[in-house]
C-alpha cells in the first residue's frame, strides 16, 4: 500500500490506504472522505488522451442523450429562461451543451484536450456543468473552487459521477478500473463540499449531484 499523502481535495494528511489491486493502489481521506489514486500512478498526459480518443460518443447518440438528460432535465428545471451556462471537460462531442442549447440556453466549452479555451474559465455562468469529469481530475480541490468562483450569485453546479458506497463494493466496481479515474467521491464526500461552500446538496439520481442557492 502507498504511504499516507495530502488529500488532493482538501489537503488532509490523514490519508490511509483503502483498497490495492494490480493496477494501482486506492487511499481515502478521513476529514472529506475523497477516495484518490496516488500521482506516481497517473497516466501520462499523452497517455490519457489516448484513453480519451477511443471514446465514440456522438452529439446526435440517443443513448448519450438519454444518459445526459439524468442531469440536463432536473438542471433545466432550475434555471431561468435563456440562462449561461459552461459545459466543463465537454469532450469532442459536446452533446449536452447541444441539448442544452436546444433548450433555449447559451452554454460555452470548455475541455483541457479538445477545447482548451482559457478565455472560457476568465467569464462568469448562471450555471456550470460537469458531466463524468470530476473523476479524472488530478487536482479536484482547485478545479472545483475554480468552477464555482465562475458562478454568478444563485448560480448552479451540476455534476456527473458515479459514488462510492463503502470498502466491499469498491472492490469489485468496474469504475474504479479505468486508468483516467483517480478521483473518486461519495454522497459524504460531496456533503462536507457543499458545507464549505455554505450550499444545500442536491441528489437528483444515483449519480447526479446539484449545488446551488439556498
Amino acid at each position: 500500500m502507498s504511504e499516507a499523502m495530502h488529500c488532493p481535495l482538501c489537503n488532509g494528511r490523514k490519508t490511509a490506504p483503502f483498497h490495492e489491486d494490480r493496477r494501482r493502489p486506492y487511499l481515502r481521506c478521513p476529514d472529506c472522505a475523497l477516495v484518490f489514486v496516488p500521482p506516481a500512478h497517473y497516466l501520462a498526459r499523452d497517455a490519457e488522451r489516448a484513453e480519451y480518443d477511443l471514446h465514440r460518443n456522438r452529439v446526435d447518440d440517443e443513448g448519450y442523450r438519454t444518459f445526459l438528460s439524468r442531469l440536463a432535465l432536473p438542471l433545466a428545471e432550475r434555471l431561468a429562461p435563456g440562462a449561461r451556462g459552461l459545459d466543463f471537460g465537454c469532450g469532442p462531442a459536446p452533446a449536452l451543451a447541444c441539448m442544452l442549447r436546444e433548450a433555449g440556453y447559451t452554454v460555452a466549452l470548455y475541455d483541457s484536450f479538445y477545447l482548451p479555451d482559457a478565455g472560457a474559465l476568465e467569464d462568469s455562468y448562471d450555471f456550470i456543468c460537469a458531466t463524468e469529469v470530476v473523476e479524472h481530475l488530478h487536482r479536484p480541490g482547485a478545479e472545483l473552487a475554480r468552477l464555482w468562483a465562475l458562478l454568478k450569485p444563485g448560480g448552479w453546479l451540476g455534476l456527473m459521477t458515479k459514488l462510492v458506497r463503502d470498502r466491499p463494493a469498491f472492490a469489485g466496481w468496474h469504475y474504479k478500473n479505468d486508468p483516467t479515474h483517480v478521483c473518486f467521491f461519495s454522497e459524504d464526500t460531496w456533503q462536507w463540499w457543499a458545507q464549505r461552500q455554505g450550499t444545500p446538496l442536491q441528489i437528483a439520481g444515483a449519480d447526479v449531484i446539484l449545488l446551488g442557492p439556498t
